[in-house]
This record gives structure tokens, C-alpha cells and sequence, in this order.
């Protein structure tokens, strides 16, 4: 089968025809060398009350590396100073991995022989009555990328179910068109995560080999359709190893920049996912990015946009995520399973495979713990509806 452009958009997808948001992302990327840096740069920038794209560049950079405590405590105090010691907690809930996309390095894929499953109506409220029972008070949905099983519909009734159960609804699944995003707003939804994966669109090219997901700058101009279509919040991020991860995070931090700039009522927020371990591809492991270079990233991202959100996923152990939150991640998961139907107790072991390996699988309570034996404050809620 001949593989489609992945720089062509497909007929049923919109083209935000006034916008260059996208293009001027990728050229600042192609136009980053974290090569060229020098310590004058990372000092400088460690010096400045606002960084500019350019001192971001060298706070990524490797020049920035022996200056990382340097960075971790300014980090620690913008963090203090623009969300005190408040750390805010979810939990992600999988509602169905179907999926119609050929990502090489994920477990959803359609290639990949997994369990395949989706939740029907009564399934996610059970799911969700099971969570809310925990005291978690807000939740994000995601999917497999199949259209055809969860239709924008599907997700939209998860959400008005969610509504029910929690003050705040994330989504996380397939990138839509700016009216689709809008209907979601109205079940529910007040926030939407998009993983760019990469942000080099030739390398991008040979990860998708298939599914809507190839089509790279759709899914780059993902985050300005869902501001569009009223979503009070977006989140960014690269899935860090999958490419050059210092390339990568600055177009990430570029990315939510510009779209701030553009549209400052956003609600912006990262996060910062390494590559890891998939169902049937034991070759698919973290690469180049270790735990010092992943805390390096973050650094920057809170220097960079101190009023940023920062999400520090289950992907990683729980030392390094009790390690960074008030330091410079502001909100962690807990309770977490990334299988389909994980959370009732009658499907302990889930009904549809996971999408990846966690490596901190702490219950909400005992995530609370450990924020509180560090000084911090968990935080269940931190929007109120008026």
C-alpha cells in the first residue's frame, strides 16, 4: 500500500488557513543549535528576570548541564513564587485502545496484537464512580486514535459522564477540527493534551507509517483548534527520546510561547513523557534521555514560562517524581492504569491491554502522603466554576 504524504492534509481535516503558528514552530527548530552555546550564554540566562526563545535555546543545551543545581534552584523559586506549594493531582482513565494508526513505537498501534477493548456507557460510569470514590477530582480521558470506535460523540457522552463525577475533565485523544473541539467543550471538557511525539517532520514520517496520525502539521495545529473551540486549557509535549530531545523540547517550549502570545486567556501546561517499554517490542526503550537531562528540560520549561503547568507522568519512578514536584513540576497522576476497565474491582486486571509501562503505580492516597512528607500541599481542585 503506497504511504500517504504526511505533509498533505486529508479531506475531512481543517486548515486554520490565517494561521502560521505551526511553520513558524518548526523553523525555530530547524534554526536551533544546542551546539553553539557557551556557559556566558547559560549563565546569562540564569541571570535574566525574563528569558527570551534564545536563552530557553541555552538552558537546553548541553553548555547548561553543569549548571543543572543552578537551574533546579531557580526553578524551585519561580515555581514558589507563581503556585506556592500547592502540587494539583489527577488520574488519567483509558475508556478504549482501539486504534487506527501504525506508530512504530507505541502499544495502541494497530499492527500490535494487544487485548482491544471500549468501554460502553455503563462501563465508563462505573469506572468513573470507582476513581471519584478515591477523592480524585479530576480526570482525563483518553483513547486509542480510531475514529470509528470512539467517534467524537463516544468521547463526548464520556465527558458529560465525567461531569458528573469531577470539577475538572482533560481530554487526550485524537487531534479534531475547531467545531468537534468545541462540541467536547460544551459536554464538559476543559482542557486537551496533544503529544506532537516529534516535532522533526522527516523523522516524524518514519515513526507514523499510517492513519490519520501521519498527517504532520494537523496534528501540530492541533492545540490552536481546540483554543478556538473554547477549551480553557492545552497541554504540549514531545515524547522525549523518539528524536533529538534538545531540538525537540525547545520546539515544545516554542510551541506553547507562541500560542500564549496569541491567545493569552490559554491555560498552558507541560508535559515531559520519555519513551518507554511496549507490549510485543521489548526494543522499544528510553534512548539518549536519562533522569539528569529529563529534570534539565523541565528546568528550562519553568524558567522559560513560569506560569506554566508541568506534569510529571507515572512513566517515571516515583523517587524522580517526588524528587521534582514544587521544585518545578506542579501536577502528578496517581492511582494510575493504563489499561481499558483497570479501576473496578470486578476488572482488577482490565478488560484491553495498556498503552505503555508505568513505573510508579502508588494509589492517591499514598501519592498524598508523599506529597505532604515533603512539605507541599495536595490539591484536588484548583478552578471553580461561577
Amino acid at each position: 500500500m503506497e504511504q500517504i504524504d504526511h505533509m498533505q492534509y486529508l479531506p475531512d481535516m481543517e486548515i486554520l488557513e490565517d494561521s502560521e503558528l505551526g511553520a513558524q514552530v518548526v523553523r525555530a527548530m530547524q534554526n536551533y543549535d544546542p551546539q553553539r552555546y557557551t556557559a556566558v550564554d547559560v549563565k546569562r540566562a540564569l541571570a535574566a528576570d525574563y528569558l527570551t526563545q534564545d536563552d530557553f535555546g541555552a538552558l537546553l543545551s548541553p553548555a547548561a548541564e553543569p549548571f543543572l543545581e543552578a537551574m533546579a534552584r531557580r526553578a524551585a523559586i519561580e515555581t514558589q513564587k507563581h503556585f506556592g506549594n500547592s502540587v494539583l493531582l489527577f488520574t488519567p482513565l483509558y475508556i478504549s485502545n482501539y486504534c487506527e494508526n501504525h506508530c512504530i513505537y507505541c502499544g495502541f498501534n494497530c499492527k500490535n496484537r494487544i487485548r482491544r477493548a471500549k468501554l460502553d456507557e455503563d462501563g465508563i460510569r462505573r469506572e468513573m464512580e470507582a476513581i471519584a470514590k478515591t477523592g480524585m477530582e479530576e480526570v482525563l480521558i483518553l483513547t486509542g486514535e480510531s475514529r470509528k470506535m470512539s467517534d467524537v460523540r463516544y468521547i463526548g457522552r464520556a465527558c458529560e459522564i465525567a461531569h458528573e463525577y469531577f470539577k475538572n475533565v482533560g481530554i487526550e485523544v485524537y487531534p479534531m477540527n475547531t467545531d468537534e473541539y468545541a462540541y467536547l467543550h460544551a459536554c464538559g471538557a476543559d482542557y486537551v493534551t496533544v503529544f506532537q511525539e516529534t516535532y522533526d517532520s522527516d523523522r516524524y514520517a518514519e515513526l507514523h507509517l499510517a492513519g490519520h496520525k501521519r498527517i504532520f502539521p494537523y496534528r501540530l495545529n492541533a492545540q490552536e483548534r481546540a483554543v478556538r473551540g473554547g477549551m480553557r486549557g492545552v497541554a504540549f509535549a514531545a515524547l522525549l527520546g523518539l528524536s533529538d530531545f534538545r531540538k525537540d523540547a525547545f520546539a515544545v517550549g516554542t510551541h506553547a510561547y507562541l500560542i500564549q502570545r496569541n491567545y493569552p486567556h490559554a491555560e498552558i501546561s507541560f508535559s515531559c513523557p520519555r519513551l518507554r517499554p511496549i507490549i510485543n517490542n521489548d526494543k522499544i526503550n528510553p534512548k539518549d534521555v536519562h533522569e539528569r537531562q529529563l529534570l534539565q528540560v523541565m528546568c528550562a520549561y519553568r524558567i522559560f514560562m513560569p506560569f506554566a503547568g508541568l506534569t510529571i507522568s507515572t512513566r517515571e519512578r516515583a523517587g524522580f517524581r517526588d524528587h521534582v514536584i514544587g521544585m518545578c513540576a506542579t501536577k502528578i497522576s496517581a492511582g494510575v492504569s493504563t489499561g481499558i476497565g483497570s479501576h473496578t474491582e470486578e476488572a482488577s486486571e482490565g478488560v484491553g491491554d495498556s498503552q505503555f509501562e508505568i513505573s510508579d503505580s502508588r494509589s492517591l492516597d499514598e501519592v498524598i502522603a508523599a506529597i505532604k512528607s515533603r512539605g507541599l500541599q495536595p490539591v484536588l481542585n484548583d478552578y471553580v466554576y461561577i
